[in-house]
């Protein structure tokens, strides 16, 4: 059976990943690396014809079929659509992009060349996840009364200095798009959207470094019913505390937490005695820090049993654009300037 070619654009850490995963899959062939630097600065030593430019490398490889896209979050929609305007199959690591309009660009595009739009939320694989979602499926919680995310990680002046890009609000986005559209994407998995968002943002550690806060609490109502609030921080001295959910219903409550999601910490549901889950896969660990989990591979098997017709897509195009929709309605509903008038109060007090 013919391979399922693929195409990399950028040869950063997860671009890396994804490329590896490639490569590891009996059925998908690694075409192509593309990035603005040289091979040798993105540290990639596979023998893989390597562009500087994304058209050059769609240009040379008219047998890929699907392009993954790695690049910082502010370019992500530039280069779909330019994949799409290849007739390509996309797979875009999150966020999908920045904003809504530009989400709905790329599947206006996708349905116009009747390609695939694979959205990369790869938390939905750990085991925690997998199970926390049949439950909900199932109603075994009942009524949804609440539900609590707290994310509270540690990146440090090394994370913001080692790549220009994070911490630019352009390119970067924000510390919800960056490091917690993750949970986001499960919250929606789970409950669907949200509405009567308010929001508070502070900077406590980052205004040398970034454009935008790095902690917050949100509090909104679910459309389906029940409350629901997010508090999250990349404030946290030295290293990640956790990144948990907590819920609450008629029938019973769970509490998913760990690092990264990653352990049932508590489940007490009427009439039901929870299952031994497998291990979850470790973090993404990048060295001076740690990222989600490292579920790549089932991403590319995905990829590939969806095209060859075997399974459905895991995370679709509109299931991205709405994550990226929540996140940009959080940011509306409160200042994200704040932090300015707050320093400048600070100030003025003091004096």
């Amino acid at each position: 059976m013919e391979k399922v070619h693929f195409g990399v654009i950028g040869a950063g850490h997860i671009g890396k990943r994804h490329a590896e995963m490639v490569m590891r899959h009996s059925e998908a062939e690694l075409s192509a690396i593309c990035d603005i630097r040289s091979k040798e600065d993105c540290l990639v030593e596979w023998d893989v014809p390597f562009y500087n430019r994304v058209e050059d490398m769609l240009n040379a490889h008219p047998e890929i079929d699907v392009v993954n896209v790695c690049t910082p979050n502010g370019r992500h929609a530039e280069h779909a659509l330019l994949a799409l305007d290849a007739h390509k199959h996309v797979v875009i690591e999150k966020p999908m992009a920045l904003n809504k309009a530009d989400c709905e660009k790329i599947i206006y595009s996708a349905l116009n060349k009747s390609r695939q739009i694979f959205g990369v939320m790869q938390n939905r694989y750990s085991p925690p996840s997998v199970w926390i979602k049949e439950v909900i499926d199932r109603q075994l919680l009942g009524e949804i009364f609440m539900v609590q995310i707290n994310c509270f990680w540690n990146r440090d002046d090394a994370y913001y200095n080692k790549v220009n890009w994070k911490g630019d609000l352009e390119l970067d986005g924000g510390t919800l798009f960056t490091q917690f559209s993750h949970f986001i994407d499960i919250m929606y998995w789970l409950f669907g959207d949200i509405q009567n968002i308010q929001a508070r943002f502070r900077d406590f550690k980052h205004q040398h470094n970034t454009d935008f806060e790095d902690s917050g609490f949100v509090s909104f109502d679910f459309v389906n019913g029940g409350i629901g609030s997010i508090s999250f921080s990349t404030a946290v001295d030295r290293k990640n505390y956790e990144s948990s959910m907590t819920i609450l219903g008629s029938n019973g409550t769970v509490k998913i937490g760990g690092q990264y999601m990653n352990e049932v910490e508590y489940c007490d549901i009427r009439n039901y005695q929870m299952p031994e889950l497998p291990e979850a896969n470790p973090a993404n660990d990048y060295g001076t820090y740690k990222g989600s989990a490292a579920n790549h591979v089932y991403v590319i098997e995905n990829v590939v049993d969806t095209l060859r017709g075997t399974r459905q897509i895991a995370t679709n195009a509109l299931e991205g654009l709405k994550v990226v929709d929540i996140i940009e309605r959080i940011y509306h509903s409160a200042n994200r300037q704040l932090k300015e008038q707050e320093k400048t109060s600070v100030q003025a007090e003091s004096e």
